[in-house]
């Protein structure tokens, strides 16, 4: 039977090179907070308890995290041990395996988390699991010393900050992302012995590993890819995540059986989910609880969030679907189309220049060019529903709470504010007026105007 397990999120910091109201860890990623990110990521363990530590804007963290997590405030902020030493409290009586994660750094794999804890619980018995990286710049990296034990493993010797190093320890590629894992027991007796006896008189986490080598125990180390200890501290730094997370999954959905036509043009949100055989376009923008399945063509130059797309559809380009749309199967949305809570039936379609909000419309129908549903009156919103087969001219007006039947048409031009029955005919048109030669005598007598005459 496993350990239980516990996660220490640390997310006191002031986030000053961020320069924003919101707090660092809150800035999105692909749609999502980078602390969000990282949370379900822990949740793949099913933790027994999540600790989240909290100094600047903890109101902001309190209501992104809306109780998924125990909060503890660090204040003062005394440096990273300090920090973890803080969800003690909140771990009274916790008996298992703790992680110490940091909230910037948000794509720490589920797996690589397991592998820590496998470490921590190897027969060897670790009194600390150390997750470490090798970048192509160490650049301010604290360095993480190891040595090969008699069974050829690589074993911890010393941690050190980058500032407190030798010349002959900043050599070591090998770099500590901040990341730790140990027993709840070991944890908080080692973090009791830690002082601040350095350059930056801060209480270092690292030096639980050294006060357990001192100790005669050991500490093991755990090797990750860069990119999945990768801070943010700027905004630099989160475009630079932004790009490269979007990078991974354009491979993943054409792995997956997506054609993607420019994959550098095409911007993914955290949960969007693509069906085989959809073709994407340039220059397309999925925001979040965007669904496509199967045989899908988006055009290029669509913006599309909170909408579920089903087999067969067309979309664009330009097309705008914001949340609440639902395309049925094989339904059309054309060119400079926006739609919003627009439900179309099967084999429905707008081909171009309308706005559909608040709308039902039947399978099989088609709505004109130009058409609109007004559906705000400036303080409620309405509905419009459109029957199966219904055909809505160009440039037609329907004026919510309306109901236009089955086989229904609306004559183009019109503006529709009473239902129509079902197989009708509304034409909502003032009479033309005729009068004959006008437009010549009107043309004669301004020309006359201009030459002076």
């Amino acid at each position: 039977m496993s350990n239980p397990i516990a996660a220490i999120v640390l997310a006191a910091g002031k986030g000053t090179r961020m320069k924003s109201a919101l707090h660092k860890v809150l800035h999105p990623i692909a749609g999502r907070p980078m602390l969000l990110h990282l949370m379900a990521s822990v949740d793949e363990l099913s933790p027994e308890k999540k600790v989240v530590i909290v100094g600047d804007k903890a109101d902001q963290l309190a209501a992104a995290l809306a109780g998924s997590a125990d909060l503890a405030v660090q204040e003062p902020q005394l440096g990273t041990g300090h920090a973890v030493q803080q969800g003690e409290g909140a771990l009274a009586g916790f008996d298992g395996d703790v992680l110490i994660l940091y909230g910037d750094v948000p794509f720490v794999p589920a797996a690589t988390m397991q592998a820590m804890i496998d470490r921590l619980n190897a027969p060897d018995a670790p009194a600390v699991v150390v997750l470490a990286f090798e970048p192509e710049d160490a650049q301010q990296y604290g360095r993480v010393i190891t040595a090969k034990d008699s069974e050829g493993g690589d074993r911890v010797t010393r941690m050190v900050e980058h500032k407190d190093a030798t010349d002959a320890e900043r050599a070591v590629r090998l770099c500590n992302s901040g990341l730790m894992a140990a027993k709840s027991a070991d944890l908080f007796a080692l973090l009791a012995r830690v002082t601040d006896d350095n350059a930056a008189k801060e209480y270092y986490l690292v030096d639980i590993v050294n006060i357990a080598n001192a100790d005669g125990r050991h500490c093991a180390v755990v090797v990750t890819d860069p990119y999945d200890v990768a801070g943010i501290n700027s905004r630099g730094e989160l475009a630079a995540m932004e790009s490269e997370w979007q990078a991974r999954r354009r491979i993943q959905a054409m792995a997956d059986g997506a054609s993607l036509i420019a994959p550098d043009t095409v911007w993914f949100a955290w949960d969007t989910q693509l069906g085989r055989d959809v073709l994407v376009e340039p220059n397309v923008f999925f925001g979040p609880g965007v669904t496509v399945a199967d045989n899908v063509k988006i055009r290029a130059n669509c913006h599309i969030e909170g909408a579920a797309i089903a087999a067969g559809c067309e979309v664009g380009p330009f097309a705008r679907l914001r949340p609440g749309t639902v395309l049925g199967e094989k339904a059309k949305i054309g060119n400079f189309v926006e739609t919003k809570k627009a439900v179309l039936g099967k084999g429905a379609k707008a081909n171009h220049l309308t706005y559909l909000g608040d709308v039902t419309v039947g399978a099989g129908a088609n709505i004109g060019a130009g058409t609109i549903t007004c559906n705000y009156d400036g303080y409620f919103k309405y509905q419009t529903v459109i029957g199966e087969n219904a055909f809505i001219g160009s440039n037609s007006a329907l004026i919510a709470p309306v109901t236009i039947g089955r086989d229904a048409i609306v004559a183009a031009g019109s503006a529709v504010s009473r239902d129509v029955a079902a197989g009708d005919l509304r034409m909502v048109r003032a009479e033309q007026l005729i009068k004959p030669g006008w437009a010549d005598r009107f043309h004669d007598t301004m020309r006359k105007k201009k030459a002076g005459k």
